[in-house]
């Protein structure tokens, strides 16, 4: 299962170029390791009752729930059962996850056996988080925006008159500067929609 060396990262990328129908396309991707989540998010706003359910999204707030892309096996399951003995000892290979922007959630891509045991032993499960990055331009454009930003905050900060408080508004925007553009090349993209394929 998993071993404490193990980067499933680099595994999940291998998975992901080498399926033909998996969600890569044209752009720059994230894959990052995953091992807590907001209070609710495995519990409240997993989705048990694949496929009859409703998706509550609330306005401004978002959905931030977990969708499969099959029905769940119960936890007594055999294969759920030899996954929960892994589970215990700290060795269950981690869920994969899609983060999409219009669901607001996440669809496990792979793992859906792991989750519910991971789940039937009290644990949320590791995961390992596909995300889609804003392209070059975008976010480079982004970064000028921000950078004109504090640009002009630094300045109204110089026509005041100095010290100590000056200095550590002048301290703190600069942390927050660096911190921004730091985070900024990997915030998530929007999940772009195609029309389905004419089979004409």
């Amino acid at each position: 299962m998993r071993t404490p060396d193990a980067d499933w990262r680099h595994r999940c990328a291998r998975w992901l170029e080498d399926t033909p129908h998996g969600p890569l396309h044209d752009g720059r991707w994230s894959l990052t390791a995953r091992a807590s989540f907001a209070p609710g998010i495995w519990t409240e706003d997993f989705v048990r009752d694949w496929p009859d359910t409703v998706l509550e999204l609330l306005c401004g707030g978002g959905w931030h729930g977990i969708l499969p892309l099959r029905p769940l096996s119960p936890p007594d399951a055999p294969r759920v059962k030899a996954y929960r003995k892994h589970a215990r000892d700290g060795t269950l290979a981690p869920v994969l996850l899609w983060w999409v922007s219009f669901l607001d959630g996440w669809l496990i891509l792979d793992g859906h056996d792991r989750a519910v045991a991971a789940l039937a032993e009290g644990t949320e499960p590791a995961c390992t988080v596909l995300a889609r990055l804003p392209d070059e331009a975008q976010w480079r454009r982004t970064a000028d925006a921000v950078a004109e930003g504090h640009a002009e905050r630094m300045a109204r900060l110089s026509e005041q008159s100095a010290g100590a408080g000056t200095e550590r508004r002048r301290a703190a925007l600069e942390r927050g500067y660096a911190d921004a553009l730091a985070t900024l090349s990997y915030d998530e993209a929007p999940t772009p929609l195609w029309p389905p394929a004419d089979d004409a």
